[in-house]
C-alpha cells in the first residue's frame, strides 16, 4: 500500500470512528414539522363589508373544509368593518391581537397605520399575513400585487376604445387603499401620452356603490360631453354602469374598471361596461388559509403569492 493510500485509509477510519462516537446531528425535514393537535382560529379583516370579499370568504371556507378531511380543524372568522374606515379597521386589528388567534390576515386600508398595527401583531407572536391590498414586504401577501398594471391596462383599453379622444372621469375608491391608489397611477400613466384624453372628474366613492352611482350622475350633468369612466375598485364600475344605463347612454359612454362581481359581468355582456380586470378572489381566500396552517406547522410558505388578474370583455360572454 502506498503512503497516500495508507493516509487516506487512516483518515477514513478516523472519520468513521468519530461518526460513531458523536451524536447524530442530522435531522429529517419531516421531523421539523409541528403536528397540529388543536383547533386553529384564523381571523380575516377586510377593508369593508363587500360582495367582493364574499368570494374571498368562499375560498377560505373551502380550504377549511378540505383541511378538516385531513384532520386539521380550522375556524375561519371574518371581522368586517361596515364602512371603509381606517380607525374602525385598526381597532379591529388591535382587538384581535388581544384575542391571540393562530393567524391574522388583513387587507390594508391605510398603509402607514396598518403596518404599525401588524408589527404589533407579529411581535405578539401571531402569524400575521396580508391579502388583497399590499401593505409591506415584512408580511406574507396573497393577492394581485401589481395593481398599477391593472390600472395601466384599463387606461390603455379606454384610450383604444375612444380612439385617443374624449373627456373621462375617475371614480377613485378609497384614497388611502394602496391598490386603489396604484391603479389610478397606472391609469393616468396609460393616458398621459394621449393629449386628446382629458380627465375632467375625479372623486372617491369610498367603496360605496350608491356613492358611485351619485358621483357618476353628477359627472354626466357637469360634463355632458364625457365619454368614459374608470373605476378603481369592484363597486364603482357597477355604480357607473347603473348611472349610464339609467341615462340611456349604454354604448355611448365607455366604462372600464375592476373585478367580476355578477352585476358587473352582466353589464359587460349587455354592452354597458367595456372591459374589466378581474382578480382571483377565491384563490386569495383559499391560499391564505393554507399558508396560515403552514405557518402553524413550521412549513415554509411564500412571502408573495401573486394571484394575478385577467381581462373580461364582451367576447367572454359567448
Amino acid at each position: 500500500m502506498t503512503r497516500m493510500k495508507a493516509g487516506l485509509s487512516g483518515l477514513a477510519l478516523a472519520a468513521g470512528m468519530a461518526a460513531l462516537a458523536a451524536p447524530v446531528l442530522a435531522q429529517s425535514q419531516a421531523d421539523m414539522i409541528t403536528p397540529i393537535d388543536k383547533e386553529l382560529t384564523f381571523v380575516f379583516i377586510p377593508k369593508v363589508i363587500h360582495p367582493w370579499y364574499d368570494v374571498v370568504a368562499e375560498g377560505s371556507h373551502f380550504a377549511a373544509a378540505e383541511l378538516e378531511k385531513r384532520g386539521v380543524k380550522v375556524n375561519v372568522i371574518w371581522d368586517q368593518p361596515p364602512q371603509a374606515d381606517v380607525v374602525d379597521q385598526n381597532q379591529r386589528i388591535e382587538a384581535n391581537i388581544g384575542r391571540r388567534p393562530d393567524g391574522l390576515s388583513v387587507a390594508c386600508l391605510d398603509q402607514a397605520t396598518n403596518v404599525q398595527m401588524l408589527k404589533e401583531a407579529k411581535a405578539a407572536g401571531i402569524n400575521t399575513f396580508t391579502f388583497n391590498s399590499f401593505c409591506s414586504g415584512e408580511f406574507p401577501f396573497v393577492g394581485q400585487k401589481d395593481s398599477y398594471q391593472d390600472g395601466y391596462d384599463l387606461g390603455a383599453k379606454l384610450v383604444e376604445v375612444l380612439n385617443g379622444e374624449g373627456e373621462v372621469g375617475i371614480l377613485s375608491g378609497s384614497l388611502t387603499a394602496t391598490d386603489h391608489v396604484e391603479r389610478i397611477l397606472g391609469f393616468k400613466d396609460a393616458i398621459k401620452d394621449h393629449p386628446g384624453i382629458k380627465v375632467v372628474f375625479e372623486q372617491p366613492d369610498n367603496d360605496v356603490l350608491e356613492e358611485a352611482v351619485a358621483l357618476t350622475e353628477n359627472a354626466m350633468l357637469a360634463h355632458p360631453n364625457i365619454k368614459g369612466f374608470f373605476g378603481s375598485n369592484a363597486s364603482n364600475p357597477i355604480g357607473a354602469a347603473r348611472a349610464v344605463k339609467n341615462a340611456g347612454k349604454s354604448g355611448e359612454i365607455a366604462i372600464v374598471g375592476m373585478d367580476d362581481l355578477p352585476e358587473a359581468v352582466d353589464f359587460v355582456c349587455d354592452g354597458t361596461i367595456t372591459a374589466l380586470k378581474a382578480q382571483r378572489q377565491w384563490d386569495i381566500g383559499y391560499w391564505s388559509v393554507i399558508y396560515m396552517v403552514a405557518a402553524n406547522e413550521g412549513h415554509t410558505f411564500p412571502m408573495d403569492h401573486n394571484t394575478g388578474s385577467r381581462f373580461i370583455t364582451k367576447d367572454d360572454c359567448k
